[in-house]
């Protein structure tokens, strides 16, 4: 088998470059009277964890090498299907300590497969050893195995689309997570423009992502989603690893002002347009539009809009049923910015159910120049927006936000890695980390109440 260069990131390489220093200027340094009088430096040893021949590694446990009388400089870990059936995975990566004495897995195993891991490390003459060790993954049992769900609103307009500065992450399960903290840490996000981000959780089976400002315009944003192996309740494990691509687009900033009646549309820093509205009049609390930051959810032609979601009969003098041609849903309770040809008050005065009525000639406007994820900041209303009603996300502070975090740590998105560990307790006979472990730093191969 051909080595195959171990993987690590960026931030590794200073710390590692020191260490090989280090190495260097042992490997000259005369042995004294000690040791081999021929003066040949001792074999490397390479312990790897799990040991070879176990047959019943949990898909959560750590892989560890570690080497004595020299530094690792080659794993390779290969996970086949049980029978070497289809190509072997090998794109897992792991994190070295400073001495290149330690290699912790960064990821988790995949249930039911086959692995063999080889390690390769140096002594000071240069001499390899390699070593082996080739054990088997438990699998999955059915009716306990996470998957994450594909066909929701979030991940429709998310993945492989083109978004709004503020739209967030949303991974929806589909069986409830209590190891909410390693379902995090095997989440990686990864931005051009770097940041720091956080997840949240919004019961059971919802992680939201979002950073600490404002994604930067003009980028690509890369999620991994490394959840195979990781045991999200107990005997509960993920099954399959997936990625999700965006790119942010440019910087659109609605602002709309509830006393002022008057909508602001800013683009990259400039003012781009203006438009006279009207929002939820103050005659029933529900019809108050809510004050906070909203985002573009979804965008209908030709949406029919009535109160009788509400359980209001047609036969109520407050029922109202309207076919609109423009509207763009900012909330999961009935906002909308929609055309309203028979409000007569836009600019004026507050008359609509909850939403932001707007000409049909502006809206239009919306509806055409939106992209989900856009921030659609309502002000002076005097009822505040709820973080968990659609993507509301914005309206919790980010030392709430970063609190709420089930690792408690930010995510730096400027190169792999995440705070906390996937993993579960190590292999019986497996290494030891020595603070360099984790999910690590390695780069990853591894009900309607508004209304018109």
């Amino acid at each position: 088998m051909t080595p195959r260069p171990v993987l690590l990131s960026p931030r590794r390489l200073s710390a590692l470059g020191a260490a090989a220093v280090v190495l260097a200027a042992t490997a000259c340094t005369s042995g004294g009277d000690e040791g081999d009088l021929t003066g040949a430096a001792e074999p490397a040893e390479v312990a790897i964890g799990p040991e070879d021949g176990a047959e019943t590694v949990a898909p959560d446990a750590p892989i560890t090498v570690s080497a004595e009388n020299g530094a690792i400089t080659d794993v390779v870990v290969e996970q086949a299907d049980p029978g070497g059936e289809g190509e072997a995975d090998t794109s897992m990566t792991g994190s070295l300590n400073e001495k290149k004495s330690e290699w912790n897995s960064d990821w988790t195993l995949r249930p039911g497969s086959d692995v063999t891991v080889t390690a390769v490390a140096e002594n000071a003459d240069g001499e390899e050893t390699e070593a082996v060790s080739r054990f088997t993954v438990e699998p999955a049992v059915e009716g306990q195995r996470l998957e994450v769900k594909t066909d929701t609103r979030a991940r429709r307009l998310l993945d492989g689309q083109t978004v709004g500065v503020g739209m967030p992450v949303v991974i929806d399960f589909d069986m409830p997570v209590e190891n909410k903290d390693r379902v995090e840490a095997a989440m990686d996000v990864v931005s051009e423009k770097p940041t720091e981000g956080a997840w949240n959780w919004f019961g059971d089976k919802r992680a939201v992502f979002r950073p600490k400002e404002y994604w930067e315009p003009h980028q690509k944003v890369t999620v991994d989603l490394n959840l195979a192996g990781v045991q999200s309740s107990e005997g509960v494990y993920g099954v399959e690893n997936s990625s999700i691509e965006f790119e942010v687009g440019r910087e659109q900033l609605v602002e709309i002002d509830n006393d002022e009646h008057h909508m602001t549309v800013e683009r990259d820093g400039e003012k781009l347009k203006e438009f006279p509205v009207s929002l939820g009049q103050n005659t029933q609390h529900t019809y108050i539009t809510r004050s906070g930051v909203h985002l573009v959810m979804e965008k209908h032609t030709n949406y029919r809009m009535s109160n009788d979601t509400l359980g209001v009969s047609p036969d109520d003098p407050n029922y109202y049923e309207e076919v609109v041609d423009y509207a763009v849903r900012i909330s999961d309770s009935g906002e909308f910015l929609h055309s309203a040809p028979w409000n007569g008050m836009l600019g004026e005065a507050n008359t609509s159910h909850g939403c932001v009525n707007m000409a049909v000639s502006d809206s239009k406007w919306i509806y055409d120049e939106s992209l989900p994820g856009d921030p659609i900041d309502i002000v002076d209303s005097g009822r505040e927006m709820e973080v968990d009603n659609g993507w509301g996300f914005w309206v919790r502070e980010w030392d709430a936000w970063l609190e709420e975090s089930a690792t408690g740590e930010p995510t730096d998105t400027g190169s792999s890695g995440t705070p906390g560990s996937p993993h579960g307790e190590p292999h019986k006979g497996g290494g030891e980390d020595d603070g360099d472990g984790g999910s690590g730093e390695a780069s990853g191969q591894g009900s309607e109440e508004g209304g018109a």
